[in-house]
């Protein structure tokens, strides 16, 4: 029998035997259910689901505790204001539809001066409804760091890695800076094929924990040396993951609830988030936080406010500065890769994730684009969904240009 099988068997068919006994019908269950009933995830290998499997567990994926558990991303208190403004006109050259249709696109909420000037959902998807981030979650994460050495719990982003995660001493690690980690300038080998079942990305959630270590410790320890650190740019999730475990070890606290504090309740997000985790029972910080379109724009606002909350700074007053830019190079013109952020040489950055999920900030024209998608691949290049969402930004920037008369 089949994992697919299986799983249906479990849940669809336990659920709608239940439904049936209550005497309610199917379509009562609701279009969400019904989608993921009729094409159910198989197994946690996300990477290998179909795009009609991934359209119905990416908006619904923490409400499975059957495949993959959750921690809450608390919110509460005054809900940060996001007004409506005057509609922002794209332009001809632009056709929504289209846009949407060949992005497999979920939501659009683009923000420009603090209020919204398009909102648009699409696949069945709504404002209230949580999509999973995947790699955005990445400058999530990084941002955590900022506000732990804030608080005082990370001295400096020269220390050693093992300083704070001392699990990793005796590994290729051990020469390892903090802020090589931030720039996944590590040196360590690490394979992000999204393609390949045999990728470190495709392996490290299978890693059973050493005892009393974590699972990812236990994985990225053993690892070998492909480059002397701080010298070649290399994207690797493992490394975001392990800064997850050095915000934890440094803070005492789990990321989930780390972000709620310092982030997610004071700046006002309207609802609560949640933050997948790993076999070992820690989030999986490199990806997959579930959160509504509209507060993943307020996390790009906050970081256009300068990562200030109501309650007051949140980071380092030097910490965007140095975030937001180029710190490696990855060969590209124009392009480069900041504390988990990526950036181009206009001012702009993104923080981005598979199958077109991405939050771009432009802080010269104080606009936040956020968008949720479903490509058919990881990347969006075998059908130019990652290009077409490129040049969509620029559109965008290009129509706040002429709507302020910039040349």
């Amino acid at each position: 029998m089949s994992n697919s099988t299986s799983w249906l068997r479990r849940i669809g068919i336990g659920l709608s035997a239940l439904v049936v006994f209550l005497g309610i019908g199917w379509w009562l269950i609701g279009p969400d259910w019904r989608a993921l009933l009729t094409n159910p995830p198989s197994g946690r290998d996300v990477l290998f689901w179909s795009v009609p499997q991934r359209d119905a567990a990416f908006r619904m994926i923490d409400q499975l505790p059957m495949i993959i558990e959750s921690h809450p991303i608390k919110a509460g208190g005054d809900v940060h204001p996001l007004p409506d403004g005057t509609p922002l006109a794209l332009g001809e050259d632009i056709d929504l539809d289209a846009y949407f249709k060949t992005q497999n696109a979920a939501s659009l909420v683009i923000v420009q001066d603090g209020k919204i000037r398009l909102e648009r959902y699409g696949n069945g998807f709504s404002k209230d409804g949580r999509w999973t981030s995947f790699s955005v979650a990445k400058s999530l994460t990084s941002t955590l760091v900022g506000a732990a050495m804030a608080d005082g719990y990370i001295k400096n982003l020269d220390d050693k890695v093992t300083d704070y995660i001392p699990d990793l001493a005796g590994s290729p690690y051990d020469d390892v800076t903090v802020a090589q980690l931030l720039t996944m300038t590590s040196g360590v080998a690490w394979n992000e094929d999204y393609d390949d079942p045999q990728s470190d990305v495709a392996q490290f959630d299978k890693q059973e924990a050493e005892p009393g270590k974590s699972a990812i410790v236990s994985y990225m320890r053993k690892l070998g040396r492909a480059h002397p650190p701080g010298e070649t740019w290399n994207y690797s999730t493992g490394e975001t993951n392990l800064i997850g475990v050095l915000v934890s070890e440094a803070t005492g606290k789990n990321v989930a609830d780390y972000l709620s504090e310092k982030i997610w309740t004071p700046y006002g997000m309207e609802q609560e988030a949640s933050w997948l985790l790993g076999q070992d029972g820690h989030e999986i910080s490199g990806c997959c936080i579930q959160a509504t379109t509209r507060d993943f724009a307020r996390f790009g606002q906050f970081i256009l406010d300068g990562g200030v909350t109501p309650d007051g700074p949140v980071l380092p007053a030097d910490w965007l500065a140095q975030a937001t830019v180029k710190q490696a190079d990855y060969g590209t013109t124009g392009e480069g890769y900041g504390f988990q952020w990526w950036t181009w040489d206009d001012g702009s950055f993104q923080a981005d994730g598979i199958f077109g999920q991405g939050i771009f900030i432009d802080p010269n024209r104080q606009l936040v684009i956020a968008s949720n998608a479903n490509w058919k691949t990881a990347l969006g290049l075998a059908d130019n969904e990652w290009p077409e969402r490129a040049s969509f930004y620029r559109a965008v920037q290009a129509a706040v240009d002429r709507e302020a008369g910039t040349p």
